[in-house]
């Protein structure tokens, strides 16, 4: 910016002094004279507040220039490495809403059959998990696995139950690592999780970020290693 505010000022004393000097040898009228001073504190004053190039970029803004730009979490590099190019790779799932997104990632497909039906038929969360801004909590198909079949086999039929599950994952708004870290946040269960840990130590209510940070075209998506579970009533 500095060197820019001298070129700016050097071209404005240049067209100045030509001002003055033309008004000298052609007899100009004093209004001619009196108008480049009024212009060049014009001009220099537009180069002053001008905005840096260089500042800064928030969090947000540089999810939205690159999608890779705030990822956190160990297995972020095998996520990657797993799916590198596509819809559900990093890139491809910032062009979809969120749980469009998920149903493209190779890692999530139980989680999808959880949002859409395909679990419990009465619990479809599709059209709910697009329409707004959310971070969401992830767990990947080997967190399923996890669960005792018994569990699996009694949401099949418990409505109520998978979908406070399913909602107890889902926080409002779009929450990047560096503003997750720290706190405690209310989902749209009504629980609250605790995020402890940061960068790639990241963890939600105990259990492990993989790779967190993934941008969605509505939501900012955090896989982790655990079905959270929320609290009794």
């Amino acid at each position: 910016m500095q060197i820019t505010k001298r070129r700016n000022l050097s071209v404005l004393g240049i067209a100045a002094v030509s001002m003055f000097g033309l008004a000298a040898c052609g007899g100009g009228t004093d209004a001619a004279s009196e108008a480049a001073p009024s212009s060049m504190a014009e001009e220099t004053s537009m180069a002053s507040e001008s905005p840096s190039m260089e500042a800064s970029m928030s969090p947000s803004e540089d999810a939205m220039m690159d999608p890779a730009a705030n990822l956190v979490g160990p297995g972020c590099e095998g996520y990657a490495a797993e799916v590198p190019e596509g819809d559900g790779s990093v890139a491809g799932m910032a062009l979809d809403p969120v749980a469009t997104a998920a149903g493209n990632n190779p890692l999530l497909t139980q989680l999808t059959a959880a949002v859409s039906g395909g679990i419990n038929p009465d619990v479809n969360l599709v059209d709910t998990l697009n329409g707004d801004e959310f971070t969401v909590f992830a767990p990947v198909d080997e967190a399923f696995a996890a669960l005792p079949a018994e569990t699996v086999e009694g949401l099949k039929t418990d409505t109520e139950g998978l979908s406070s599950i399913l909602t107890y994952h889902v926080v409002p708004g779009k929450i990047q690592p560096s503003e997750l870290e720290g706190t405690t946040q209310t989902t749209v269960q009504g629980g609250d999780v605790e995020i402890t840990g940061s960068g790639d130590e990241l963890q939600v209510n105990g259990a492990n970020v993989i790779c967190g940070g993934v941008q969605t075209a509505n939501a900012v998506v955090y896989l982790v290693d655990t079905v959270l579970t929320p609290p009794a009533n």
